[in-house]
């Protein structure tokens, strides 16, 4: 095939299966959401059938580049493809971030009485527009006693009603765990960077074992997330607990999912690496899951600040 060629894929049946499996997926997340019980079964099912096209799918394109089908017409269709599904990606996470800025930098002050709202210091008397105070303020109480800055203080109950401390740090230390990670997470960034430097000077055992270190790094950034959320249950953060309790598990949780889905993505690249399937011209598979984790990093260090620290 010449450079001038436009590639042009064989008819296939994959993108049917995945359709398939991702609708029979969410049908059955949706009932079993709402009660049924069949609706575990059918999501099982649906992500069984995601799961055997994604192997078929990417089993097939994996086959084609190795074999020599693509020209660089096609990589750079493979780049502008990555680069729109991280976009998708950080548009994502921002309409997250978004939420939490709204509910702490826009609806707090409203309640406060700001901008000619003068309903709410009625409504709760004494009640202060502080992000802290009315993020974690225990649910369904008359006065809810609360430390802060070593003082306790009381206030009445709030609608974004939480648990009974004052801020976030007071249940996740982000200078605990969350610090940890984020070391950990950097970490892995740098790791990885060395693992592409030793692909495109073709030191095959040095790329296994910057990849292999990047894989540690990602699976105990998600066993020490694990035992964060265990303390922070056990505390009482939990989901309902007022608008930082859902901003706090929706943007870790997604992250935390995205780093799985990440470690994953390692996983196959270092199998294909020991397969031989890139040498220093033509390693965009690799590429491609080293922009995704370098995205999941990036994420991270806007949750630590944004959601831990601040």
């Amino acid at each position: 095939m010449s450079e001038q060629e436009y590639y042009i894929p064989d008819g296939t049946y994959w993108p049917i299966i995945g359709s398939i499996g991702l609708t029979t997926l969410f049908v059955g997340f949706a009932n079993q959401m709402h009660g049924a019980e069949w609706g575990g079964s059918v999501m099982v099912l649906g992500f069984a059938i995601t799961v055997f096209m994604m192997f078929g799918w990417f089993g097939l394109v994996v086959n084609e580049s190795n074999n020599g089908i693509y020209n660089k017409q096609v990589d750079r269709s493979f780049r502008w493809g990555m680069s729109w599904f991280i976009f998708s990606e950080v548009m994502f996470f921002a309409a997250f971030f978004g939420a939490l800025f709204y509910a702490r930098q826009l609806s707090v002050p409203w309640l406060g009485g700001a901008d000619n709202n003068i309903f709410t210091p009625d409504l709760w008397n004494a009640f202060s527009a502080s992000w802290h105070q009315m993020a974690f303020m225990a649910p369904g109480s008359v006065t809810d006693t609360v430390l802060q800055s070593g003082t306790v203080m009381s206030f009445p109950a709030v609608p974004a009603t939480g648990i009974e401390t004052a801020t976030p740090a007071m249940v996740v230390d982000p200078w605990g765990l969350p610090a940890l990670n984020t070391a950990l997470l950097l970490a892995s960034g740098v790791t990885l960077t060395f693992a592409h430097h030793a692909l495109r000077a073709g030191h095959r055992n040095q790329i296994v074992g910057w990849l292999v270190a990047t894989i540690a790094l990602g699976v105990a950034f998600l066993g020490f997330q694990i035992l964060e959320y265990g303390h922070a249950y056990h505390d009482g953060l939990k989901l309902t607990s007022g608008i930082y309790g859902s901003t706090f598990y929706m943007l870790t949780g997604f992250h935390g999912f995205h780093v799985t889905v990440g470690v994953i993505m390692l996983t196959v690249i270092l199998y294909r690496v020991q397969k031989g399937h890139f040498n220093a011209d033509n390693h965009f598979g690799f590429e491609g899951v080293a922009w995704y984790w370098h995205f999941v990093d990036v994420v991270w260090l806007g949750l630590f600040i944004f959601v831990y620290w601040l």
